[in-house]
C-alpha cells in the first residue's frame, strides 16, 4: 500500500528505555519500533529544516542516517540550524551533524556525504535508502532529489520554508503523487528567493522541520494516515495550517525505474565533489587586497550586472562557464552568482576536474558581498 516503506526482517531489539514513550503508542509498539531500527533514510540538508530532522529521527531511533551538505557551519546558521553549535563554525555541515547524532544516540549508524546532489549524483547518493528527507534550499536538487525517489520507488518528504511561511509533503510513486505533480517545472529564474536574502523566522525551521521528521517516522513505521499527497502550509504570523490533497497527474508519464547499474556508486562514496569549500565576502575582500589574489568569476547573467559586481571578476554566464568549468583555470579560483545557488552548481563541476585545488565560491553570493 502507498506511504509506508516498513522493511522486512526482525531489525534490531528495541532500547525500551531510550524509546519506551514511543513504543507504548498506539500504531508504532515494539514492531514499529524494530522498522525504526531497521530503516536507512536519507537526509539531503543538515541546515534550518535538516537540522531538526536530523535530531528527531536519532532521538527516535532510526538505524542509519545519511546526512548530505557541501557547506560549512557559518555563524550566521546557528540561529535556526540547532544540531550545530558556536563551535562548530568552520566545520563541514555533515561533520557537526554526525558529531550530534553520536552524542545524542551512538547506536545510531552515520553516513556523511560531502556532495551536491543533482541529476548527475542523486541516483548513487540514494540507492540503498528506505526514505528521502529533502531540505534543500535549490530547485535543481529538490527535483533531482525527487526523481531520485520516484525511479528506486521510495517515499520522499519534502519541506521548504522562507520569511514566515513554511511547507511540507510527502510523495510515494509510482501509485502515489510525486513532487512534479505539485510543481511540474521548474519555476522561472536562475536564483529564487532564499534566506539569505528574504530572511527567515528561526523556530520556523523547528516547526516545518519537526513536521517532515513526524511524516518520516509515520511512513517508516505505517502509524496513522498517512502523509503522501496531504500538502500543507504553515503561516507563522497567523498560526494557520491549511492543507491541500494533491493526486497523481494521470496524464504524466512515471520515471522509468532504475536500473542495478544506474549511477551504482553506494551512498558512502561520495563522487569527486566531497572538496567543495566556500568564503565569506569579508575572507575574500582580504585575500584580493593581498598579493596574490584568486582568480574570481561572476556566473550571472548579462541583465544583472546592473546590481554591481566583485572587483576584477571575470564574467563567465553559468551555461557558458558549465560547457568548459576549465577556461578560468583549476587553481585558485572563487566562483560567485546572485545568492550562491548557481555557483554552488558550477563549484560541483569545476571540483570534479582532474587537478582542481583551492575552488571555492561565495557564500551567500553577490548579496553577502553588497
Amino acid at each position: 500500500m502507498t506511504g509506508s516503506c516498513s522493511a522486512a526482517g526482525p531489525g534490531p531489539a528495541p532500547r525500551s528505555s531510550r524509546h519506551s514513550r514511543q513504543v507504548i503508542l498506539p500504531g508504532i509498539g515494539e514492531e514499529g519500533q524494530a522498522a525504526l531500527g531497521r530503516a536507512r533514510v536519507l537526509v539531503i540538508g543538515a541546515g534550518g529544516l535538516g537540522a531538526p530532522v536530523i535530531a528527531y529521527l536519532a532521538a527516535a531511533g532510526v538505524g542509519h542516517i545519511g546526512i548530505v551538505d557541501t557547506d560549512v557551519v557559518d555563524e550566521s546558521n546557528l540561529q535556526r540550524q540547532i544540531i550545530h553549535r558556536t563551535q562548530d563554525v568552520g566545520a563541514a555541515k555533515t561533520d557537526s551533524a554526525a558529531r550530534f547524532v553520536t552524542d545524542l544516540d551512538p547506536a545510531v549508524d552515520v553516513s556523511r556525504i560531502r556532495a551536491y546532489v543533482d541529476d548527475s549524483t542523486a541516483l548513487g547518493i540514494a540507492r540503498g535508502y528506505d526514505l528521502i528527507v529533502d531540505g534543500a534550499d535549490n530547485f535543481e536538487t529538490r527535483y533531482a532529489a525527487a526523481d531520485a525517489a520516484a525511479r528506486l520507488g521510495i517515499p520522499h518528504v519534502w519541506g521548504a520554508i522562507l520569511r514566515f511561511e513554511g511547507h511540507v509533503c510527502a510523495f510515494h510513486e509510482p501509485d502515489g503523487p510525486g513532487y512534479r505533480d505539485l510543481f511540474p517545472e521548474t519555476p522561472s529564474g536562475e536564483d529564487q528567493p532564499n534566506c539569505a536574502t528574504a530572511g527567515v523566522l528561526g523556530a520556523l525551521c523547528g516547526v516545518i522541520g519537526a513536521t517532515m521528521a513526524v511524516d518520516a517516522l509515520k511512513l517508516l513505521t505505517g502509524a496513522g494516515e498517512t502523509p503522501v499527497g496531504s500538502f500543507r502550509t504553515y503561516d507563522a504570523l497567523s498560526g494557520a495550517w491549511r492543507s491541500l490533497r494533491i493526486c497523481r497527474d494521470p496524464d504524466r508519464a512515471p520515471l522509468p525505474p532504475a536500473a542495478d547499474d544506474d549511477a551504482a556508486a553506494p551512498p558512502q562514496s561520495p563522487p569527486a565533489t566531497a572538496a567543495l569549500l566556500d568564503v565569506t565576502a569579508d575572507d575574500l575582500r582580504a585575500e584580493l587586497a593581498s598579493g596574490r589574489p584568486p582568480v574570481v568569476v561572476d556566473l550571472r547573467e548579462e541583465a544583472e550586472l546592473a546590481a554591481g559586481s566583485i572587483p576584477g571578476a571575470l564574467h563567465i554566464p553559468l551555461e557558458a562557464f558549465l560547457a568548459d568549468p576549465a577556461q578560468a583555470g583549476t587553481e585558485d579560483v572563487v566562483l560567485y552568482c546572485a545568492s550562491g545557488v548557481r555557483s554552488r552548481r558550477a563549484l560541483s563541476a569545476l571540483a570534479s576536474l582532474e587537478g582542481a585545488r583551492r575552488v571555492r565560491h561565495v557564500r551567500g553570493g553577490f548579496a553577502a558581498w553588497a
